[in-house]
């Protein structure tokens, strides 16, 4: 009789191996880019060109955006499923009301700088009195700023600001200023080396501000329940692992399709040093850094008023 039972289980399975059945559609998922591609993108080319997001049940579409502010509105207007956005921006946009709230990160450590000219007149911050210091968004860079220069005993009032429209390099390199705040220490740096006028970076963790996450994920505070959000990260996490474990290859998968943009030296060099500061656990959360990046904000005049970590960040589980 068991034996019997055996063999009956054996055609059953051979029958139904030889079905053809429907197969499950996969649930659209848009992500909103924060930016034009680049190497801090990675980790969501890799998931995607490797198949990780379709073994997830996800049909994954990467926008990049014509405007870099338009990622966390249009989440906020249920518009996509989720952007790519910065922990200073969601901390100021969550302080207004906007309903955003973090999943997971992408980019674990802060990329701003202040930068100048290596080998220049500017062997420390305090040589900055009565210098131009140029910077492309007002509020959370000019805060940044604050707290450097406070460390080193000047203020605003001790330097001048000039508003160069995101040529940073090219505005320090022309000597229209004599520093920079918001270059990238990934892309900015390596721009300047390669046109033979390499910078030196004050790095913002090292001046008074307190570590942040650079990149993160964010959604509508209504969606962070979804399912489908769960399925997000654990795909991002294997797209991370494998960009760490074989980069070179997880390279050719970012430029794939796209060379003629993407393959160049610049991004050759941001890649490489944008690699170790990918989160590998993007659904982790630091609710401490939060908290004390939070009040920083608050101390600086960014934000009026601390929110619960709750309120604007979670852990996925």
């Amino acid at each position: 009789m068991f034996r019997r039972r055996l063999l009956l289980l054996s055609v059953f399975a051979a029958l139904l191996s030889g079905l053809s059945l429907p197969a499950v559609a996969a649930d659209k998922f848009i992500i909103l880019l924060d930016w034009f591609i680049n190497p801090d993108h990675g980790p969501l080319f890799v998931a995607k060109e490797r198949g990780y997001f379709k073994e997830a049940g996800l049909d994954v579409t990467l926008i990049a955006p014509s405007d870099p502010n338009d990622p966390p509105r249009l989440v906020a207007a249920k518009k996509g499923d989720v952007a790519i956005s910065y922990q200073p921006q969601l901390h100021i946009q969550t302080s207004k009301g906007i309903p955003l709230i973090r999943i997971g990160t992408l980019v674990a450590t802060p990329l701003n700088s202040l930068v100048v000219l290596k080998g220049g007149p500017i062997k420390s911050i305090a040589d900055l009195k009565g210098r131009k210091i140029g910077y492309s968004v007002g509020g959370f860079e000019t805060a940044i700023l604050s707290a450097m220069l406070g460390k080193h005993g000047l203020t605003l009032k001790d330097v001048t600001l000039v508003n160069v429209n995101f040529a940073l390099s090219s505005s320090l390199m022309a000597g229209k200023v004599s520093a920079v705040i918001g270059a990238y220490r990934n892309f900015e740096l390596n721009q300047m080396d390669l046109k033979k006028r390499p910078g030196r970076a004050f790095f913002v963790e090292e001046e008074g501000v307190p570590a942040y996450d650079e990149l993160i994920y964010v959604t509508h505070r209504d969606r962070a329940a979804d399912p489908k959000m769960r399925r997000f990260l654990k795909a991002v996490e294997r797209g991370v692992q494998y960009l760490v474990n074989y980069p070179q290859a997880s390279w050719k998968l970012f430029i794939k399709g796209r060379e003629k943009t993407l393959d160049t030296e610049l991004n050759r060099r941001a890649w490489r040093d944008t690699l170790p500061r990918f989160a590998l656990r993007p659904a982790a959360l630091d609710t401490q850094r939060y908290k004390a990046f939070a009040a920083f904000l608050k101390r600086q005049g960014v934000i009026k008023k601390i929110l619960p970590v709750g309120a604007y960040a979670t852990e996925l589980k």
